[in-house]
């Protein structure tokens, strides 16, 4: 098995590289045997440099007019972002969003589990979600002590995100993937990451009136 190397790689990088696991299993599926760093790069989004850039960080990949060995290439960036590895999470929140990413098949070949669901309602309690029972919030702790759950998906309404990364945090998480429209404030040593889809949304609007306004009447 390849292991991956013993140094740092920025945050983006790892991004990205999560995007270019994606192409390249895409095209593992499609029987496709090597790939150029343009074809990859495009599939990816990035310009050929700074993918170039990012792979530079795992070492010698490519083989110049040839490109990259497609599964090569995959299993090394699989083995530095730990896919191999089950990840166990839970999430909190089983409202319309959560209730999509607990059932979503996709996490599990991307090495994520989920082992625990929660909620404080109880009309949700108790339902089956992705093979899932969804648990009164009270049980958190233990359910994160038992499976040694180190990723939290926090999916709740504003007002008790905050409330529920301090007893993520207290329970021994250590990674927090945060939906939730507030800024949440953990612990040192505690990683947190925001998705807004709001945000998303709003920057999509203005690239789109910038390109209108860019066209030709």
């Amino acid at each position: 098995m390849i292991q991956p190397r013993p140094r740092t790689i920025p945050e983006a990088t790892v991004a990205r590289l999560a995007v270019y696991l994606r192409v390249l299993t895409a095209l593992t599926e499609g029987g496709r045997s090597t790939v150029s760093s343009g074809e990859l790069a495009a599939a990816a989004g990035v310009n050929p440099a700074g993918l170039r850039k990012d792979l530079s960080h795992l070492g010698p990949c490519g083989v110049r007019g040839v490109g990259y060995e497609v599964r090569t290439l995959r299993d090394r960036i699989s083995a530095v972002l730990g896919v191999e590895r089950s990840r166990a999470c839970v999430l909190v929140g089983i409202g319309n969003l959560g209730s999509a990413l607990a059932d979503y098949a996709g996490f599990g070949s991307r090495g994520f589990e989920f082992v625990g669901l929660f909620d404080a309602s109880p009309d949700r309690i108790g339902r089956r979600i992705g093979g899932q029972t969804v648990r009164p919030i009270a049980e958190l702790e233990d359910v994160v002590a038992a499976t040694q759950a180190s990723i939290g998906v926090i999916t709740t309404p504003a007002d008790v995100a905050q409330a529920v990364c301090d007893r993520l945090a207290a329970a021994g998480v250590r990674s927090i993937l945060n939906f939730a429209p507030v800024t949440l404030v953990a612990p040192a040593g505690i990683d947190v990451r925001k998705v807004d889809l709001s945000v998303e949304l709003q920057v999509l609007a203005f690239m789109g009136q910038q390109r209108l306004v860019g066209e030709p009447a």
